[in-house]
């Protein structure tokens, strides 16, 4: 019997369908020789330290360094029962399929299984980009040979060993060092979510730091040939900044002055140059997350599960959590059948597909920059628009817009520069006049209203050198420099793939571009998520701001847990480990060995952090501290767990008071 190992239940029966394989069993599908089954995502995880020792049930620096010697899969109480299933099945195939997601924890979540049920057949790996049946098919007429990506196994097995040994130990050390100054939570570190976390830090500090510059602007009305246009004093090089901003007030004075005694302006100097933006790239997952907050105001998590719902449940769209924008130039043959399944989805496509160069090829097909995954893309089959909701249908109309605006012509347009003289005085009017709307004609209202904005859309009169322009207003405004911007949730998952720039190593720079920054496709939401369930970032607004648990741990850990070049140094070892240029027990055993020395070096570190507390205890009347517990924040008594008093968090104001650990 060949048995398929799917990651979903709704991936199975999609496979299943197209499989033939009908008959609706326990937690499979069956059909003449084949069954279909699933995992519900990781049917196992990492044993826990108490798994290996009971001591390690109670906390304690003196256990530390926690580092197993056999490593040890348990499976999770929730889904125990579908793993019985998966192992029954397991047990009686003649061959086996590996269905899961196409990526390295796709590959994990079935390896981990097959390694604990013991099995030793032929393995073959099924490699999906979409779940649409033609997909599905096509994908089945291809089954790799299960060799060809077991490394990507070892290679997940790296990152989850690797990420256990220091989210466990150090996450234990900085709690318990937390602990010694009164804080009652748990100081989580990790490889990925503390250097994120470091960004947040990091540009709340600039905002925090930042002092305000007073500077001066003077903005001028001309007209024209009855066109009224608006144009810029430049300020002298002697009083300006970098920016160009004049920084002296009696400078600036002294221009109004004169510009208000003139009625005229001349042109001295004209430039116009026609500028061709090629079509955007169709979307990977963190640029959809970075557009739909900053366009749609979804947080990243729920851009995810959007992504997620069109990808499983209305098969409209490719696999999700993609880092690549880039197409495979194989699928160009699919071009016509997509846009056909498009049309049919929504016919009020019809006049802007009958623009379309079916046989344009833009940027977007590239085979050397696709990655395991290509980008998000419409699928060959139409879907029901109706069945979405409204903002799945946003987010699916911009995914839409993008792979459409592929086969549009380059948006071009004029961006004319003009100088003008005025008593002695230096203006620049810059103007932009629209040849060809190309690929913005895809794109849905709110972005092209965005892209608008986004440059100076004035158009100017007809301008030649010696023309002169009548000075209607003039204005002088006062302003300040700003501080940085918070970190909406789009934009510190841009930063965490654009996180390169932070590093000086131009190696280590590379590698970060090349893996796409810190964290992954797949991870990034829940890596925010798990900041803001910790209480190291909160909401405010649009905007996420560091706690001040999350200031003092910054400064209180290691640097390089801390810095994104270290997830650089392990993004090139766990590649190497995917090519078979590095085994994963010698990637463990260096980990092993630089966790227990971080161990040793901070062990007797002190920490202070301001621990908020609440009402008085119910039972006791003594203070309570905020503490966490599997459904949220709640106050608990300091005095736990001699007593046990609680109080719902939403019953007290807190108030901050902080005590500074013994060393």
């Amino acid at each position: 019997m060949r048995v398929y190992l799917c990651e979903k239940p709704s991936q199975g029966k999609d496979i299943a369908r197209v499989l033939g394989a009908q008959q609706r069993g326990n937690g499979c599908f069956t059909g003449s020789g084949i069954t279909v089954t699933w995992c519900i995502g990781h049917l196992l995880e990492t044993a826990p330290p108490e798994a290996y020792g009971e001591q390690y049930k109670r906390w304690s620096i003196e256990q530390l360094p926690i580092i197993p010697e056999r490593w040890r899969n348990e499976v999770k109480a929730s889904t125990q029962a579908q793993f019985q299933i998966v192992k029954r099945l397991i047990s009686e195939a003649s061959e086996l399929v590996i269905a899961t997601d196409a990526d390295r924890e796709g590959e994990m979540i079935a390896r981990e299984i097959l390694d604990l049920c013991g099995y030793r057949g032929p393995i073959h790996r099924l490699w999906l980009s979409a779940l649409n049946d033609a997909s599905i098919r096509k994908a089945l007429d291809a089954l790799k040979p299960g060799a060809e990506t077991l490394p990507l196994y070892h290679s997940a097995l790296a990152r989850s060993r690797a990420d256990w040994l220091i989210g466990m130990n150090l996450s234990r050390l900085f709690t318990l060092l937390g602990q010694q100054s009164g804080y009652g939570g748990v100081l989580s570190v990790g490889r990925v979510q503390t250097p994120t976390l470091k960004l947040v830090v990091d540009r709340d500090r600039a905002i925090a730091s930042f002092v305000a510059v007073p500077y001066w602007a003077i903005e001028v009305m001309l007209g024209h040939s009855g066109q009224s246009f608006k144009a810029n004093w430049v300020a002298p090089d002697d009083s300006a900044d970098d920016a160009g901003r004049c920084l002296q007030e009696a400078v600036a004075q002294h221009a109004v002055a004169a510009l208000r005694q003139t009625r005229d302006a001349t042109v001295i100097h004209v430039k116009t140059e026609r500028m061709r933006e090629a079509p955007p790239l169709p979307f990977d997952l963190g640029t959809l997350q970075e557009v739909c907050s900053r366009q749609l105001g979804l947080d990243v998590q729920e851009t995810l599960n959007i992504a997620q719902s069109l990808y499983e449940t209305h098969k409209a769209t490719t696999y999700p959590r993609s880092d690549s924008g880039y197409l495979p130039e194989s699928m160009l043959p699919e071009v016509p059948t997509v846009l056909d399944a498009l049309l049919a989805t929504d016919p009020s496509l019809r006049p802007l597909i009958e623009r379309l160069d079916r046989s344009q090829r833009s940027r977007a097909w590239n085979d050397n920059k696709v990655t395991a995954h290509h980008a998000i893309i419409p699928t060959l089959e139409p879907t029901k628009l109706s069945a979405m909701s409204q903002k799945e249908r946003a987010v699916y109309a911009l995914i839409r817009a993008h792979y459409l605006a592929q086969f549009l012509p380059h948006h071009e347009f004029d961006r004319t520069e003009a100088q003008l003289k005025v008593a002695g005085q230096s203006l620049q009017a810059v103007g932009k006049q629209v040849i060809e709307p190309g690929w913005h004609r895809a794109m849905p209202r709110h972005e092209q209203d965005e892209e608008q904005q986004d440059i100076q859309s004035q158009q100017l009169p007809s301008l030649e050198t010696g023309t002169v322009c009548a000075l209607e207003q003039v204005e002088l405004k006062t302003l300040k420099t700003k501080p940085p911007r918070p970190y909406t949730q789009g934009e510190l998952i841009k930063a965490m793939k654009g996180v390169a720039k932070l590093v000086t190593d131009p190696r280590l720079r590379q590698t970060l571009k090349e893996t796409t920054g810190i964290g992954t496709e797949a991870t990034r939401a829940g890596i925010i998520n798990g900041l803001l369930a910790r209480g190291f970032i909160a909401r405010k607004g649009k905007a996420i701001r560091a706690t001040e648990a999350a200031l003092k741990l910054i400064d209180a850990v290691p640097c390089a847990i801390a810095d994104p070049g270290t997830t650089a140094i392990w993004e090139q070892a766990l590649d190497r480990i995917a090519s078979g240029q590095m085994t994963l027990d010698g990637f463990i055993d260096k980990q092993s060995a630089w966790v227990a020395q971080l161990v040793q070096q901070y062990r007797g570190a002190s920490l202070a952090i301001s621990q908020p507390e609440g009402p008085a205890c119910p039972l006791c009347g003594a203070v309570t501290r905020q503490r966490r517990g599997k459904h949220g924040a709640f106050w608990a008594c300091s005095r736990y767990p001699e007593c046990k008093g609680t109080q719902p968090l939403k019953q007290a104001k807190p108030r901050a008071r902080g005590r500074r650990a013994k060393s």
